[in-house]
């Protein structure tokens, strides 16, 4: 099997690479000099056909949706129709985390019933099978971990995220650190990390990095590193216990790229505003531009209820400094497993971030240019065909319908720009500033 990254350092245009350059207007060969440098991947699996999209330097910044069965809540139904609601909402990716119930079943349910790339986080999937057979997570074995990987890719999973960078030297800056103020958060990574200091034993996924390697490229799989330390708290962000595996990865990411497998990085959780371009640019500089994947990051732990507003914020600025992929977070973080209107709210905030980012890192101001003349022009159907969500827009305004239709029930008569516009009907005919 020939992945992405090898075909294009054979000067090879795949099939993925074409469709993924139109949704990001490069042409092919742009995009194949891009992910044979390393800076792009394309989510793929050469087993499951699916939407392609391009992630990574120079592209718009992509939009990922999480959904899953907890151990407290196992409903099938209720979590493909929130996959099917992400993809509709306009998520780019999926990531199918579920830890109750069949969880090969539910996998493969999910791969059915939607054209995304779906990536997957295998140590839940290895320790609730440990639990499930041993009563103890610490208790899996390496040839547990590893079947996990395989039979994921098998079934179609086209990025992964596993947690690699977790190592001895990781846990020791941990602990020399004095822990956490908030502690671990990552579930796959606190399990690795209790995993290792039950068994006395270094990480099998850092260990034996060559073997996820060469099971990812077997499938064409981007292997993502997680970001098992993640701060979970904005006064642990950048911390060194972070930094450090952050290193690890960046380093990882180089080395896996040149055995031939497709390769991003993660971070970084929570952190306050004024550390997220250092942030990114650290991953950036020490990964050689690896595509970077970010999950929020959230800008302050009391938005409770409204962590998809905070996580905006932060997802924003990371776009803006360089961000590749940002991971949604729903207003039921922190407090319940998302319903399928906390995926959709999820999924649209992030999508707003985006933008913002995109707008600064890419130059892309057009189309709020176009809406600032329609809404200068009182042209309503052309301010919901550019909004991000016009059918929202639409229904807002229909259910206050105003007396005059030109206008909305906020000013109603007193239109500022109703007011003033016909004095300067005759430059908008001349096209001044149109």
């Amino acid at each position: 099997m020939t992945t992405q990254i090898e075909a294009a350092r054979n000067g090879q245009v795949t099939p993925e690479m074409t469709s993924a350059a139109m949704g990001d207007e490069l042409t092919a060969n742009e995009m194949m000099e891009e992910i044979a440098a390393g800076r792009v991947v394309i989510p793929n699996n050469s087993g499951r056909k699916a939407r392609h999209v391009g992630i990574g330097m120079g592209l718009r910044t992509k939009v990922n949706a999480s959904i899953g069965t907890s151990s407290d809540i196992i409903d099938l139904k209720a979590e493909v129709e929130k996959a099917i609601a992400a993809e509709e909402a306009g998520a780019d990716t999926l990531m199918e985390l579920s830890t109750g119930g069949d969880l090969d079943f539910i996998r493969r349910e999910v791969l059915g019933a939607v054209n995304l790339q779906v990536g997957s986080v295998p140590l839940y999937q290895a320790f609730a099978e440990a639990v499930k057979k041993y009563h103890d997570p610490n208790k899996l074995t390496e040839e547990m971990l590893f079947d996990v990987l395989e039979r994921q890719c098998a079934d179609g999973i086209s990025f992964m995220a596993v947690h690699c960078g977790i190592n001895r030297l990781t846990i020791e800056r941990l602990n020399r650190q004095g822990y956490r103020y908030g502690g671990l958060v990552s579930r796959g990574g606190s399990y690795m990390v209790g995993w290792m200091l039950a068994n006395g034993k270094e990480n099998p996924l850092y260990e034996q990095f060559d073997r996820v390697v060469e099971i990812l490229k077997k499938y064409d799989v981007v292997l993502s590193l997680g970001n098992g330390l993640r701060a979970g708290a904005v006064h642990d962000s950048l911390d060194r216990a972070q930094v450090q595996e952050l290193l690890i990865n960046c380093e990882l990411a180089e080395m896996g790229q040149e055995m031939g497998c497709q390769m991003m990085c993660e971070g970084p959780g929570h952190l306050p505003l004024d550390d997220i371009e250092a942030n990114v640019k650290l991953q950036k500089r020490m990964s050689m531009d690896a595509p970077f994947y970010v999950l929020g990051p959230l800008t302050t732990d009391i938005a409770a209820g409204y962590d998809h507003i905070s996580a905006a914020i932060g997802s924003a600025e990371a776009a803006r400094y360089g961000a590749d992929l940002i991971c949604y977070v729903t207003p039921a973080e922190h407090l319940a497993l998302p319903s399928r209107e906390d995926v959709v709210e999820g999924v649209r905030a992030a999508r707003v971030a985006a933008h913002v980012g995109d707008m600064v890192k890419l130059k892309k101001t057009s189309r709020d240019r176009d809406m600032a003349k329609a809404r200068r022009d009182l042209r309503w159907e052309d301010q919901f065909s550019l909004a991000l969500f016009g059918d929202k827009a639409r229904e807002i305004r229909a259910t206050r319908s105003p007396e005059n239709e030109d206008s909305c029930t906020m000013c109603g008569k007193f239109c500022a720009l109703d007011n003033v516009n016909h004095f300067f009907a005759e430059s908008l005919q001349n096209g001044i500033k149109g």
